[in-house]
């Protein structure tokens, strides 16, 4: 028999006997691979829809606004001569307007936003004509064509009233257009909100009459107008529009500025690129949450084992072989999840690219590409490799002697600790001397909390700033960033909360294996089953308390961290209250079960070594 196959024979053998936990690891290698994938995919994805739209629509390489420089000035004809001017400049080859536009408040179905009014003629445009997805363009008064991101929103369908500022339209049509970010994203680049104008914080687009455009100006919102550029080189884009902006005198009473078809697309990818994000933070915080499973397992594997391979050791074994044999079950394991995880991205990519009816077509389903895959599959084995190694290397090389012994581990003698411990009762005794006896363990347990915890809060930290972006009042929209934050944060808590537990089962497992020997003891001396099972939840508890205190500021600096600085909106202390309290509670209550299995093993079966 061939070395290769005797060692998968071997692994694929100890996987088979114990099939719980070759499930329970499994899921958490996929769930980590998953939520890599997902963050790998999603890079990018809304470029297509993006340019289905912009050729669709014959969509502007510039969208030049001109704005008067102080509130007391209005637009004239001469101010109308530097949009001229700039239509005339070298490279650009097309042009539509000006047109007169201006800000307004819409209502629609109990709930109101910002709109930017756009004044556009019957007939279509050489540049930037709006493709419609219901209805007619507008052609009459007193009826408006709402950009769909908008529409969608609202709830708006064609032939539904809205105001506008007070005065009522009719919906004639629905359009998508490549000029302008959609809602809630048209002033992004445009236009500077100001606090006593809230219709321009979070806005859409709409279309209506040149005449009706000029009679819903006020003084607080005038006229501005905006004109689309065809260019020669639709690359340059961004140098043209600097170029603008640098020969601009703001003295004037009227200036010119350019926004970009690049700055569009960009903007348009804004939700995505957001969840895109979370989602790749998550994938590695899940990345070390599955080193700690591994890592875990693979020492409560160890306890359980110690016999076996000083059996393999005796029949003619090498330490490497030993080695190998314990490695490859984790590898098998990691090729699988990783297979699992790219399967599972792919499928779940399409929920979280929807782009709605803001752009033509859909994102589709993200192909996973070759490289994608390859790191997918890399960072899967490298996981396995780094919390198997150490663990896999100490087993080969024990004596065999001592693994064909079987002998429980003298607990090291600290005064001091059996100083504390002699006046607590029983089951937090037991526990406390339990995390003390395997202080890597207990800190490792620590650790895999701490990074559950530090996700779960920049998870709410991110939502809580999405949610305070200016969509406040009783009859504000719901922010769409929000809701597919929503999405996300529920996607990775279920994740990161899913791998916790396991983790929580594997440590706890872990010590009751380790500690079986010491627990037949102290039956033996007359502690009862309860008690013991106390002790090793207890054991538990005193590492989750110290990992979730830790996880609240880490997942604060893990999200400023991601952000690079900035303002953080922190979450309400409630929210951070019910994290901890949830962690200490929950955490320990999932070890109940192991703990009590653990602890009603017979003391003949616990007191002698392991025969199989």
């Amino acid at each position: 028999m061939g070395r290769l196959r005797l060692i998968l024979r071997l692994a694929t053998r100890d996987l088979r006997r114990r099939r719980a936990e070759t499930v329970l690891l499994l899921l958490a290698f996929t769930a980590a691979t998953t939520t890599l994938t997902l963050g790998l995919a999603l890079q990018g994805v809304t470029s297509r829809p993006y340019e289905r739209t912009r050729a669709a629509t014959n969509g502007p390489d510039g969208v030049v606004r001109l704005n008067a420089t102080h509130p007391s000035h209005m637009l004239t004809h001469d101010d109308l001569g530097m949009l001229t001017a700039v239509a005339k400049r070298p490279g650009v080859v097309a042009r539509s307007g000006p047109y007169p536009s201006t800000w307004g408040v819409v209502r629609a179905h109990g709930h109101a936003t910002g709109a930017q009014v756009e004044g556009r003629d019957p007939q279509h445009a050489m540049v930037d004509q709006p493709k419609l997805t219901a209805g007619r363009w507008v052609g009459r008064d007193e009826s408006v064509v709402m950009e769909a991101g908008l529409a969608d929103a609202l709830g708006v369908r064609v032939g539904d009233q809205v105001t506008v500022s007070g005065r009522s339209f009719t919906v004639s049509g629905v359009a998508v257009t490549a000029a302008i970010a959609p809602y809630p994203a048209a002033c992004l680049a445009t236009c500077e909100p100001e606090a006593d104008k809230p219709e321009r914080d979070n806005s859409g687009l709409i279309w209506a009459t040149r005449a009706d455009t000029r009679a819903l100006a006020t003084t607080t919102n005038p006229l501005y107008y905006v004109m689309n550029l065809k260019l020669a080189h639709p690359d340059s884009a961004d140098t043209f529009a600097d170029k603008i902006a640098s020969e601009q005198s703001f003295r004037a009473p009227a200036v010119a500025s350019v926004d970009t078809w690049l700055n569009v697309r960009h903007r348009d990818a804004r939700t995505t690129d957001t969840v895109r994000m979370d989602l790749l933070v998550a994938g590695w915080l899940l990345g070390m949450l599955a080193i700690a499973s591994v890592a875990v397992l693979v020492g409560g594997r160890m306890a359980d084992q110690t016999r076996r391979v000083g059996l393999l050791k005796a029949v003619g074994g090498t330490p490497a072989l030993v080695a190998a044999v314990l490695l490859a079950e984790y590898l098998v394991i990691a090729v699988a999840a990783a297979t699992a995880g790219i399967g599972t991205g792919t499928l779940v990519a399409p929920i979280l690219t929807s782009t709605g009816g803001a752009l033509l077509g859909s994102s589709g389903l993200p192909p996973v590409t070759a490289p994608e895959a390859a790191i997918v599959v890399a960072v899967a084995l490298l996981v396995a490799i780094s919390a198997t190694f150490v663990p896999a290397v100490r087993a080969a090389r024990t004596s065999t002697v001592r693994a064909l012994a079987d002998t429980a581990r003298a607990p090291k003698r600290r005064p001091r600790l059996v100083a504390l411990s002699a006046r607590l009762p029983v089951p937090l005794l037991l526990g406390l001397r339990l995390a003390a006896r395997r202080p890597r363990r207990s800190t490792l347990g620590a650790a895999s909390i701490a990074i559950t915890v530090s996700g779960v809060v920049a998870v709410l930290t991110a939502h809580q700033r999405v949610n305070s972006e200016h969509f406040a009042g009783p009859d504000a929209l719901v922010n769409p960033l929000a809701d597919r934050l929503n999405e996300t944060m529920l996607l990775v808590t279920v994740m990161i909360g899913v791998l916790a537990s396991i983790n929580a089962i594997f440590i706890v497992w872990a010590t009751v294996l380790d500690a079986r020997h010491s627990s037949a003891v102290v039956r033996a001396l007359g502690a009862s089953p309860r008690q013991v099972a106390s002790g090793l939840v207890a054991a538990q508890a005193i590492p989750v308390l110290f990992g979730a205190v830790l996880g609240l500021p880490g997942g604060i600096l893990l999200y400023t961290g991601v952000r690079h600085g900035g303002t953080v909106t922190l979450p309400s202390p409630l929210w951070l209250a019910t994290v901890l309290l949830g962690t200490v509670v929950i955490i320990p209550a999932l070890t109940i079960l192991p703990a009590r299995t653990g602890a009603h093993r017979s003391l003949a079966n616990s007191l002698q070594t392991e025969t199989t």
